[in-house]
């Protein structure tokens, strides 16, 4: 009896084993490459003009699941202090305590919730954070593109997203005056990741 209990219990300890390896091997993980990856803005002056911007290096870890993209995950870190209008005067107001307030928040961040396909499209959502406040926003996916593996041996990929969120749902600027009542409330956000395999 108890080498058959043994027997079974070294079955399925195997089992657990091999779904484990099978599971791993579905996935991989991929560092965002800050250097070859940014974010871009567009949003409303005045009701007449777009003002754009852009944020530069973000960094972050994104875990593809090869069989089921929908399972896949993204975590990124935006350096908020990089933001640029191509404006000095604008960007000092931008980095001030009324907009990013960036000697407090320095950084914004992304965590994707789910990843799912509707209307024919892929779809992302998370959780961002923009100047302390954390909302739910919608992405949509292109890609990731097929991997490429450089002279070096560096296995690379990429995806874009865009999306448009709501200043108002983060309280974005409501404190600044004149400034935020001449600024649309939605920002279209446009983003290009390249990313490097682990």
């Amino acid at each position: 009896m108890n080498i058959v209990k043994s027997f079974r219990t070294s079955a399925l300890l195997l089992a657990a084993t091999l779904l484990a390896a099978a599971a791993s091997a579905q996935t991989s993980t991929w560092k965002i490459d800050p250097v070859h990856s940014s974010i871009e803005f567009k949003v409303r002056h005045m009701g007449v003009s777009n003002v754009r911007g852009t944020f530069t290096h973000p960094s972050g870890t994104v875990v593809l699941n090869d069989k089921d993209i929908t399972k896949s995950t993204v975590e990124a870190t935006i350096d908020a202090t990089s933001v640029s209008t191509n404006e000095a005067a604008r960007d000092k107001h931008l980095k001030s305590a009324a907009f990013f307030d960036i000697d407090k928040n320095p950084t914004m961040a992304f965590k994707s919730t789910s990843i799912y396909k509707e209307g024919g499209k892929l779809m992302m959502k998370g959780d961002l954070t923009l100047a302390g406040v954390t909302k739910p926003v919608v992405l949509t996916l292109d890609g990731p593109s097929a991997p490429q593996t450089d002279a070096k041996g560096v296995t690379r990929s990429g995806f874009s997203a865009s999306g448009i969120l709501s200043r108002k749902d983060f309280g974005f600027g409501a404190n600044a005056g004149p400034a935020n009542a001449a600024i649309g409330d939605e920002v279209s956000i446009s983003i290009d990741v390249e990313m490097d395999k682990q």
